[in-house]
């Protein structure tokens, strides 16, 4: 989760969340690079008392001020198309899990699994345990096996939602009638916390998303418990 005067990205928790914290600082690099030249650009033409009558039509400048830029976006590009095509390959997921938005709750649905179904609702203040956190935990929290390929199917009931885990690298809207796909694997075992990412009305911040990822050890034995519940 985030944390107070947080400055960068959360700490990645699956392999598409590292590569887009990598192409983030790829791309920082470049934004920097292209600032200070810029910058020393413009602070050597306020200063200098030189002037050149033919820089209007030189040729020279054009070409690199037109070639560089192309080649900045190209290198930009390259990495970026890369990542949408991992972001979007989903192949012989482990598990499907269908996510439905609700106003203003989420529920969920294990479809490889029969009678796994449940609703998710913000644990209100007042009954937060010690180590909890506010608006962000649920009474039933997503329970997924780390280090398998979760196939998470999004939808709505009635209104827009997003289902956002941002130490995941997931954001998918969800769309009443419409069925968007994502999927994630966690590397490590842990609680990942999010929140619907879509202005969906008056209790849009109460409805958080909880992803509690487990060794495959205590997934089954969390599914048998809720199977036999």
């Amino acid at each position: 989760m985030a944390h107070p005067s947080q400055l960068g990205f959360q700490d990645a928790a699956s392999p598409i969340m590292e590569e887009l914290l990598h192409f983030h600082d790829h791309a920082l690099m470049a934004v920097f690079l292209i600032s200070t030249l810029v910058l020393y650009i413009i602070t050597t033409m306020m200063t200098t008392k030189l002037t050149n009558t033919n820089a209007m039509d030189a040729q020279e400048i054009e070409m690199v001020w037109t070639i560089m830029p192309a080649i900045i976006l190209i290198v930009i590009a390259l990495p970026s198309l890369r990542i949408l095509y991992l972001m979007d390959e989903v192949s012989n997921p482990f598990l499907t899990v269908k996510a439905i938005g609700h106003q203003w709750y989420w529920s969920y649905e294990y479809s490889d699994y029969d009678n796994i179904a449940f609703d998710s609702y913000m644990t209100p203040t007042q009954d937060l345990t010690p180590g909890q956190f506010r608006l962000l935990e649920v009474d039933n929290r997503m329970v997924v096996p780390m280090e398998a390929s979760v196939r998470v199917l999004v939808s709505a009931e009635d209104v827009l939602h997003s289902w956002a885990v941002p130490s995941l690298g997931v954001k998918t809207d969800a769309i009443p009638g419409r069925l968007n796909q994502t999927s994630f694997i966690t590397t490590r075992p842990g609680v990942f916390y999010g929140q619907c990412s879509e202005i969906c009305g008056a209790n849009h911040s109460f409805m958080p998303i909880v992803v509690e990822a487990a060794p495959a050890t205590n997934f089954n034995t969390w599914s048998t418990q809720i199977q036999e519940a």
